[in-house]
């Protein structure tokens, strides 16, 4: 799963635990990963989390493993980017401090935790990567970024890499770049030439046993 952290544009935080604003705009500048989400990248996935009666999850800092602090009631694109209202629980400890920081403006990150489903780069500007259809997961209140908190990351990164190599699922060199990008903060070049250097070997896909053993040596991880 990727991350992309935005501002929240919060357009109203009620008294009830209710918030409004955008967690995504459309097109703009590139961001730090040389992404622009363009519009229409969320339809799809919006449909089919209505036709299955689910929403992304209201998380805070993307803690999969706990209870959500709230719920995402209402989402859509419009001509600004993607809209959402959800309402926080006040009786969650936790729900009820993130919501007092966000009436306060204390906190002001928003991230969206997806999986990229088609994308397309830029033909006069390689550099710029645009997203153009993506499955939304989840969207967490955050008060840094993802980058930060690299080794955390790291070790569910592992996780999923192993989780996905033993099903047959081979990471692409272009997963493998987004993956040092998003969680090892290094920009675009730095990733394609860390994954040229040490994960291809000048040739094919990276090998499951080379890319771990990256991981572990990007965060210290030895066991």
């Amino acid at each position: 799963m990727n991350t992309k952290e935005f501002t929240l544009e919060v357009k109203a935080v009620g008294e009830a635990g209710v918030i409004e604003g955008w967690a995504s705009t459309f097109g703009g500048a590139p961001d730090a990963y040389g992404d622009v989400v363009v519009p229409g990248a969320f339809a799809d996935s919006l449909v089919r989390h209505k036709r299955e009666g689910t929403a992304p999850l209201m998380l805070f800092g993307h803690r999969a493993s706990e209870v959500p602090i709230g719920g995402w009631d209402d989402l859509a694109e419009d001509g600004k980017g993607l809209w959402v209202k959800g309402t926080i629980d006040l009786d969650d400890p936790l729900g009820g401090r993130v919501h007092r920081a966000l009436k306060n403006k204390r906190m002001r990150g928003l991230s969206i935790g997806y999986a990229t489903k088609r994308e397309q780069r830029d033909e006069k500007n390689p550099a710029i990567n645009r997203l153009l259809e993506v499955d939304l997961f989840e969207i967490s209140i955050v008060t840094f970024p993802a980058n930060r908190r690299a080794t955390v990351t790291a070790v569910k990164a592992e996780s999923e890499l192993r989780n996905r190599l033993a099903a047959g699922d081979r990471l692409t060199v272009r997963e493998w770049e987004r993956l040092l990008k998003e969680h090892f903060a290094l920009s675009n070049s730095e990733a394609e030439r860390a994954v040229r250097l040490h994960l291809r070997g000048g040739s094919g896909e990276p090998s499951a046993d080379d890319g771990i053993a990256f991981l572990r040596a990007l965060t210290g991880i030895t066991n």
